[in-house]
């Protein structure tokens, strides 16, 4: 399994431009999306749910369809366009359909790793989609293993699979009941056999599900962006512990396990789209209240506040709000660079950093700036960026960081670099603002962030930021984190 980013890829080579500028920030989980309902057209009901995913994972695509009788599935590596057509679409018909776009946690980025991941067990076909990560994948997969189990693929979905086949001697619905005793970890998962499409949220709601109501056909998905890309209403999210089926009775809710909320605060933070509402939060108003409270915390005479777009871009604004101060787009962004494009030479680098942002020069030139991110994991792209708007004659650069200081690598799904990678756990302070090139640095304090949320806020994931983590992590995976 790789939890962390070495600098090098699996040739040897240095790390292209595009994924150094990639690896400064946590890295998206993945995200799913599943939809039941006759006299619908579920295949492009969840290609478009997926689209609106997309943030949360570019690696692969796929959507699965059942019919009541057999499940088809098409999958492959690329965006959500890049994977299917029309032609794809028009051969995937049926009356339900889950899909599932993937960045890889644990596992290699292949195709025979992408998912859905769809199956023949006792009881007939099954597809499973998952977001998050399975902390005891190794031990279960090697007990899997040396009773009998085959593995296909190497990620830990697959001992997901095993353990639904493995305990399919009564319904689909017990099989995950007890699937939920054995693992560890953060899951929430859309599994769909022939007639029924379930929803499964660990006992920590660690990532986010949600249901939603389309006509007379139910939706779950990650995220209420994708309900309402659908027309799909919110119902309500799904539970910490939670099984929720939809079938030809409607809605069965079991509630498996209970267990204390710890909904991952990142998703507040950076990953989740501003548009979405988690566990009854809007997330852009969540952003644009972390940089009220940034301002609160910290107070600098400048002329203008400006953001990293986009995704400190709410927070800028909430601080500008809360300081009486001009908010300015200070740096253009390229919205039209894919993943994909002619890499640059190590001595056209420069360009190749201005092709994803570059400054505004008459909004920048001689001006004193607080500059708003969401986070800074190494350093790297924070002091590409602190240089570009020296150069273009910003006075001063006070850098605001709507987060606490990264400390902790995540082991529930999130990709994060290693401890000895992350800036915040080999510099001090005095030591960071002079590497990036700044003025002066500040984070939001964890108490900050927190307030946030109000005094009766859900529990929070927080171990990136304080190495407290809620659910157990074995000692081969939490490396030197807990140091």
């Amino acid at each position: 399994m790789n939890f962390g980013l070495n600098g090098m890829d699996c040739q040897g080579t240095e790390r292209n431009w595009e994924a150094d500028w990639r690896a400064d920030k946590p890295r998206e989980e993945c995200g799913v999306f599943g939809v039941r309902g006759s006299d619908l057209d579920v295949s492009r009901i969840t290609y478009y749910g997926l689209y609106a995913l997309q943030h949360r994972g570019q690696e692969s695509a796929g959507i699965a369809v059942s019919d009541g009788d057999t499940i088809k599935l098409h999958k492959n590596m690329g965006l959500v366009p890049e994977v299917f057509k029309e032609h794809h679409l028009d051969s995937l018909t049926g009356c339900m359909a889950i899909g599932h776009v993937r960045y890889s946690t644990t596992g290699a980025s292949l195709a025979i790793n992408a998912q859905p991941l769809v199956f023949r067990y006792a009881k007939g076909m099954l597809a499973v989609a998952h977001n998050g990560n399975l902390t005891n994948a190794r031990e279960l997969r090697t007990a899997l293993a040396n009773t009998g189990s085959i593995f296909q693929s190497t990620i830990d979905t697959e001992v997901l699979v095993n353990l639904i086949a493995r305990y399919c001697g009564n319904s689909i619905e017990e099989a995950i009941m007890k699937l939920m005793i054995d693992v560890k970890g953060s899951y929430s998962l859309v599994v769909m056999s022939e007639d029924k499409l379930i929803g499964v949220r660990d006992p920590y709601g660690n990532r986010p599900l949600c249901l939603g109501r389309l006509e007379e056909a139910y939706v779950i998905a990650s995220e209420t962006c994708a309900l309402d890309t659908v027309g799909a209403e919110f119902i309500r999210d799904i539970e910490p512990g939670e099984i929720v089926v939809v079938d030809d009775r409607g809605i069965t809710s079991i509630r498996a396990q209970n267990s204390k909320k710890r909904t991952c605060i990142f998703e507040y933070i950076y990953f989740a789209r501003p548009d979405s509402v988690i566990d009854g939060y809007n997330v852009n108003w969540c952003r644009r209240q972390m940089g009220r409270q940034l301002a609160r915390e910290y107070q600098v005479d400048v002329d203008l506040v400006m953001s990293v777009p986009d995704s400190g871009t709410a927070a800028a604004k909430g601080y500008a709000e809360e300081r009486g101060l001009p908010f300015e787009d200070g740096l253009m962004k390229n919205r039209y660079i894919g993943r994909t494009f002619i890499q640059p030479s190590q001595s056209m680098r420069e360009i190749a950093v201005r092709l994803k942002l570059n400054p505004i020069k008459s909004v920048v030139e001689g001006k004193r700036i607080v500059l708003v991110d969401d986070s800074i994991v190494r350093g790297t792209t924070s002091s590409k960026i602190v240089k570009m708007l020296r150069d273009a004659g910003a006075r001063e650069i006070h850098l605001c960081i709507s987060s606490p200081p990264v400390i902790g690598s995540c082991y529930y799904g999130i990709d994060t670099s290693d401890p000895e990678e992350l800036i915040a756990c080999k510099m001090t302070h005095e030591e960071i603002e002079g590497h990036i090139g700044v003025d002066s640095l500040h984070h939001l304090s964890r108490e900050g962030l927190l307030n946030v949320f109000g005094e009766g806020r859900p529990g929070f994931c927080t171990a990136c930021f304080d190495n407290d983590y809620p659910i157990e992590i074995p000692a081969d995976l939490r490396k030197h984190a807990l140091d």
